[in-house]
């Protein structure tokens, strides 16, 4: 709003010609107050027709009224007060280019323009002001056009980017739901079959049952084997793969990425698997915060060894803290504790917010295995 009622503000100086004229000593008393009454009317019936339409489209029948108006009052007032009357015509041009399509838009803004030679030829002391009007009409108009343009795109880009996330979402549901469907389709075919091949032979044939059984075991263990390996590559990002991501999610949300500080692939090199996957995680929740609640139109992103642990910071200059952790820092922080990290967020050093998150760069070697080992494998 506040930057629709500036961009409307600006064309609001040339109302300074015929403000000055009713002011002025120009005309009689009844035709300054009608012309002031006159120029009320015309920017009330302005600013509703500009600010409504385009907040709420109206319908077509009141928008043409609207315009109608407008140009009534424009012919009306130029002709019977003077040439400094004329700069109505350019308000007409710039809500025709408002208001409708660009297919009608592109006729009536010549149109009116035209309008504003044929009243002006005929007004006196106008031959000045007129060529300093006939740019500034069609401009105005055709500029109103190209604004309107340019938020509907704006508009249809932001819905597409929602439609290829959720597109995404999905699809990486399906490959999951189809690797598991491949992974235990078979398994679980097998099992069940070997299963009524026990049932049956448990009266008479105990030996054959216990083969079987022992078949179903070995089976089991390697489905649930496959099961861990398929959900571990679809939990577990990677720093570049999130850096890469960082950097496409933020320059599609008009922010400002730093991302220099940002060189994994030194200290990445020997940072066990599951250490970096909570690194990447908290990666992926801070630029997914930056870019829903911050408000931001900076953000840094940082990677340097502190002693020995990794750290990884997040800074933007938005709203900074604005209440207690959400579920998505919560569930963080608990992953960065499973990897034996931290979490740490407040305001940055320059306002804004700052997420820091810790993993140590070498974990202790987890003793042989033995029967308690065995147990936990399994």
């Amino acid at each position: 709003m506040t930057v629709k009622l500036l961009w409307i503000g600006i064309w609001f100086a040339y109302l300074a010609a015929p403000a000055e004229d009713v002011l002025g000593d120009h005309h009689t008393i009844v035709a300054d107050v009608l012309g002031a009454l006159g120029l009320l009317a015309f920017v009330g019936c302005y600013l509703l027709l500009v600010f409504r339409h385009t907040s709420r489209p109206m319908e077509r029948g009141r928008v043409l009224t609207a315009l109608g108006a407008l140009m009534v009052m424009a012919l009306v007032l130029s002709m019977t007060l003077g040439a400094a009357w004329l700069v109505l015509f350019v308000y007409v041009c710039v809500g025709v280019g408002a208001v409708l399509p660009f297919r009608f838009a592109r006729v009536l803004i010549p149109v009116v323009t035209g309008a504003l030679v044929l009243v002006g030829v005929g007004t006196p002391d106008s031959d000045e002001l007129l060529p300093v009007l006939v740019i500034p009409s069609m401009l105005g108009g055709f500029a109103m056009v190209g604004v309107r343009q340019m938020a509907r795109t704006t508009r249809a880009l932001r819905e597409a980017r929602a439609t290829v996330a959720h597109l995404a979402a999905n699809e990486e549901r399906l490959r999951l739901a189809r690797d598991l469907h491949d992974l235990l389709g078979h398994s679980l075919s097998l099992i069940t079959l070997k299963s009524e091949l026990a049932g049956r032979m448990l009266p008479d044939r105990p030996d054959q049952a216990a083969q079987q059984v022992a078949d179903i075991e070995r089976v089991s263990r390697q489905a649930l084997v496959d099961v861990r390996e398929a959900v571990s590559g679809f939990r577990r990002p990677t720093l570049d793969a999130e850096l890469a991501g960082a950097r496409t999610a933020l320059a599609a949300a008009g922010i400002a990425a730093d991302l220099d500080r940002a060189a994994v692939a030194t200290p990445v090199a020997d940072l066990p698997p599951d250490e970096e996957g909570a690194l990447a995680w908290a990666l992926r929740e801070a630029v997914t915060n930056v870019v829903r609640h911050s408000g931001a139109r900076r953000c840094e992103v940082a990677l340097a060894e502190s002693g020995d642990e990794l750290c990884l910071t997040v800074t933007d200059n938005g709203r900074g803290p604005e209440g207690p952790h959400g579920n998505g820092l919560t569930g963080l922080a608990e992953r960065l504790a499973l990897a034996d990290g931290r979490l740490e967020t407040g305001p940055g050093p320059r306002g804004g917010f700052r997420l820091r998150a810790w993993v140590p760069l070498s974990r202790p070697v987890p003793a042989e295995d033995g029967p308690a080992n065995a147990l936990g494998a399994r």
